[in-house]
Formats: structure tokens, sequence, C-alpha cells
């Protein structure tokens, strides 16, 4: 019943101990208005999992509709296996963090809580910075979770 909502779906990256990574997500959401609060979940069996537990700051972004392939690129491959980051266009934000410049929309968060949630681990984050862009993107514009369901996994969730 939950696969047939559709929802926006974000590209996550991060840095840690010089370690770069990145994943699709679709476990997202504002948890909190005042103070500012979101939720990401990360699956645990993800390469990104791994880099992620030990980072102080994500960065999460928006992916345009006609940016598909950055969708297809960090859902569908593993950072066991390839770098994303020489697979497309990005730049160091603050905190060091990989920034994706085909994205319409991102944030960087500082990390306050992690929770095990079963498979995915919540990362309970405090947007910090970020931008948006220029062309004032749409949600009729935004990569959704069923433009994604063809993507075959990096990883097993």
């Amino acid at each position: 019943m939950v696969a047939i909502i559709d929802y926006p779906v974000f590209v996550v990256t991060t840095v840690a101990e010089g370690r770069r990574s990145g994943c699709l997500v679709g476990f997202a959401t504002q948890t909190s208005i005042d103070p500012r609060r979101f939720l990401i979940g990360i699956s645990q069996a993800n390469h990104t999992h791994g880099v992620a537990t030990s980072a102080e700051y994500l960065a999460v972004h928006l992916i345009p509709g006609d940016q598909k392939e950055l969708a297809e690129l960090f859902g569908g491959q593993t950072g066991d296996e390839i770098d994303k980051f020489e697979h497309c266009r990005w730049s160091e934000g603050p905190y060091g963090l990989p920034i994706l410049e085909d994205s319409e929309m991102w944030f960087a968060a500082r990390v306050l809580e992690r929770i095990d949630v079963g498979d995915h681990t919540a990362h309970i984050v405090e947007p910090v910075d970020g931008a948006v862009s220029d062309d004032d993107p749409s949600r009729d514009s935004w990569a959704g979770f069923a433009d994604t369901r063809h993507i075959e996994p990096g990883h097993d969730a």
C-alpha cells in the first residue's frame, strides 16, 4: 500500500575521515519547525551508512526532475565499487561536504542524533546552511519515488 505513495527523493552526501560518500534516500522528512529538524533514513547495508555514522554533517540535495541520472547514479551504484563523484558535477561546500552542482536545492545539516529504526538509521539533523536555485524550483519538478522504482539498488536495504 505505501509503495503507491509518491514523494520526493533526495541524495545525501557526506565526508568523514577523508572519505566521501553519497546515496539516494527515500526516507526523509521535516520533523520540527522550531527548532528546525529534519530526519534522514540511511540503509545500514549502504556504503554511505558507514561514512555517515562518523560524520558530523550531511548534505541533503533535492533532485530536479530533469536530472534523474543523479538519482540513478546515487541509488544504483555503490561506493564500495566506484567513486560516484567522478561521475557527476560537484564542489566542496560547507564543512567539506560534497555539494552536487546539478541539484535545485540543498542544505547542509549538523547531525544531532542517530536512532536505529530497523534496517535504516534515522539521522536527526539541524539544517545550518544551504542554497536554492535561481530557477525557482517547484514541487512538480522534483524527482520522486515513482521516478526511481526502476533503479536496481547498489545494495539491498
